[in-house]
């Protein structure tokens, strides 16, 4: 169990506050991460690395010469935003351009690649490699659907050689993409781990068995089985990898075993003895091979088994030297320590829009801020429930993650209507700081729909049905288009749309915006309550998708319980005013009434 803490929710970014006081000869800190604080050479590509805090020494602990850049860090087992990893790649941008390197995961896919979007708009050269190096989550026939795990570390360690070995974008990413193709692992794991301020693991393995297959999020097994010897488990981890290896597959490897937290070092030793002898045995030559620490999942009790199939280039970026807080192999010179640039700080548009909002458009900014209060509430009441629902095939994040969106956006609204926002400027700030402070795959789907309803509302003094039903609709393109889930998926979207469909069919019938949200309310609530019997086929439930049988989804059901908390607020808003004198506070400032 993690102890050490003052807040639980600010857990990760003080964890990376100490890693870099402890490590300054080779870290800096920027908001979004680290980069290195020793000079890079002009015109060298930048590696940056991420994903979620919780994985020491991945992402924060490999930022050094011979290696990354810079690293992203989200929150614990939380992908990180879109901002943060623009904000980390603009600051380790050397002029060579950017190499994005992350596993493969819905969530980091989609905040990568709008900061991708944007880097390149700017004239900065950037390309990604996705590390999909886990056997257990997708057959060989469906290798881009694997996700990464301990296979992060020869993607990037090659990645960061030929960076530091002077190569251009095209090269590095070339040889980082081979790299991955001859990465394969496989894990073990015979006890759950916890996140900080939890008082239980996120799964836990019953007593002589032992969890197949798991991932570095907290994700459980995608089968138990009785616990092995060493011998067996060596067995195990091995035999599987060696079917899977890749056609160009030649008799050189590396081996990798690392320990996710909780198994200790003369363990690992004991069991790499045992995995050596049978690589020997099918003939293979390892190289440089290396046990210990290398991608946790905070305290979890497991391990994994990583081979990488080296050709002649792959071997000497493997075996040249690296020196960052977490990895060090040979011996590198030293490095000036470099003066950190600060990010020019982007023009505010919010004052001029305010200065264009008439007082009937504040009045309504104000209720679409008291609207994201009523949102906030709702996921507060349910935030536990939402994270037991997640952590039956996935990682238990999901209330956690929902309550720091919502929290962030409840908080930018309030502001922005404290100035006097109209509704498209208080729905953007509530969507930028939902994004931004979640990240994760429903900060990234939550945060783009509630800008794009308010982009589609506009600065206006007043709204018709046709507007709303615009709304609607521009919310739902927002999360199909970015997450790319259709119905059937088991996601949010088995929710949403029929909440959509039902919203349109009842404005065009003739009711009411309130009357159209309590039938579209019903459809998305009987929706989500069907995903029971839906199978994952998105995210990180997708490999366990036999455990996901029987339960919804834990983003239908979020969905669903926000847009009932709105339509209620907004059909007591539709109801005769009590006596001013006992006035409900709630109603105090909106002015217009929808």
């Amino acid at each position: 169990m993690t102890q050490i803490f003052d807040d639980p929710a600010d857990f990760a970014e003080e964890a990376l506050d100490g890693l870099v006081a402890a490590n300054r000869g080779y870290v800096a800190r920027v908001d979004g991460g680290v980069v290195r604080s020793t000079e890079v050479p002009a015109g060298q590509v930048a590696v940056v690395v991420g994903g979620g805090s919780g994985h020491y020494p991945a992402f924060a602990g490999l930022v050094g010469p011979g290696l990354a850049t810079g690293a992203v860090c989200g929150n614990i087992f939380t992908s990180p935003s879109a901002g943060q990893a623009y904000r980390v790649a603009k600051a380790a941008n050397a002029g060579g351009g950017v190499l994005f390197s992350y596993g493969n995961y819905a969530g980091d896919v989609i905040h990568f690649g709008e900061a991708q979007q944007r880097l390149n708009a700017e004239g900065i050269d950037t390309r990604t490699v996705l590390v999909a190096d886990d056997i257990a989550s997708a057959p060989l026939d469906q290798i881009e659907k694997r996700r990464g795990i301990a296979g992060d570390l020869t993607v990037f360690k090659i990645a960061g050689a030929a960076a530091e070995a002077g190569l251009d974008l095209d090269a590095v990413e070339r040889l980082a993409v081979r790299a991955n193709y001859r990465t394969r692992s496989l894990g073990v794991a015979f006890d759950g781990c916890t996140l900080p301020g939890a008082a239980e693991p996120l799964f836990q393995v019953p007593a002589g068995q032992m969890s197949l297959g798991l991932g570095i999020h907290g994700e459980p097994g995608i089968s138990e089985h009785p616990l092995p010897t060493a011998s067996e488990l060596a067995e195990l981890l091995v035999s599987p990898l060696l079917k899977d290896k890749p056609d160009d597959a030649g008799n050189r490897v590396v081996a990798i075993l690392n320990g996710l937290g909780r198994v200790k070092y003369e363990e690992l030793f004991l069991l790499f003895g045992k995995v050596e002898k049978l690589l020997t045995a099918a003939g293979l030559t390892i190289v440089e091979p290396e046990c210990g620490e290398l991608v946790t999942s905070l305290d979890m009790s497991g391990l994994s088994l990583t081979l990488l199939w080296l050709d002649e280039e792959l071997e000497r970026y493997w075996s040249a030297p690296a020196d960052t807080p977490g990895f060090r192999k040979g011996n590198m010179a030293g490095r000036e320590r470099r003066t950190r640039v600060q990010l020019a700080v982007p023009e505010d548009v919010a004052a001029a829009e305010v200065e264009g909002t008439t007082a009937a458009a504040a009045d309504l900014g104000r209720l679409a801020a008291a609207v994201l209060a009523q949102m906030q509430d709702a996921v507060v009441e349910h935030e536990t429930e939402l994270g037991r629902l997640d952590a039956i095939a996935g990682d238990g994040d999901h209330g956690i993650g929902m309550r720091r969106g919502v929290d962030a956006a409840a908080a930018a609204a309030r502001d922005a209507s404290s100035d006097g926002a109209s509704v498209q400027r208080v729905l953007t700030a509530a969507g930028e700081a939902w994004s931004e402070r979640a990240g994760g795959t429903s900060g990234a789907l939550w945060g783009s729909a509630l800008a794009a309803a308010g982009r589609s509302l506009g600065n206006k003094d007043s709204y018709r049905c046709e507007d709303a039903a615009a709304a609607v609709t521009a919310f739902a393109d927002a999360v199909t288009t970015l997450g790319k889930a259709e119905p059937g998926d088991k996601t949010m979207v088995d929710a949403l749309l029929p909440f959509r469909d039902a919203f349109l069919a009842a404005l065009d019938a003739g009711a009411s915006v309130t009357g159209a949200l309590a039938a579209a309310v019903t459809a998305a609530r009987q929706a989500a309550d069907a995903t029971v019997s839906l199978r994952p086929l998105k995210g990180r439930a997708r490999p366990l998708a036999e455990k996901s049988l029987g339960h919804p989804d834990p983003g239908a059901v979020s969905f669903a319980l926000i847009a009932t908390r709105v339509s209620d607020y907004l059909d007591f808003l539709e109801q005769p005013l009590p006596d001013p004198r006992v006035a409900d506070s709630r109603l105090a400032g909106h002015g217009a009434r929808a």
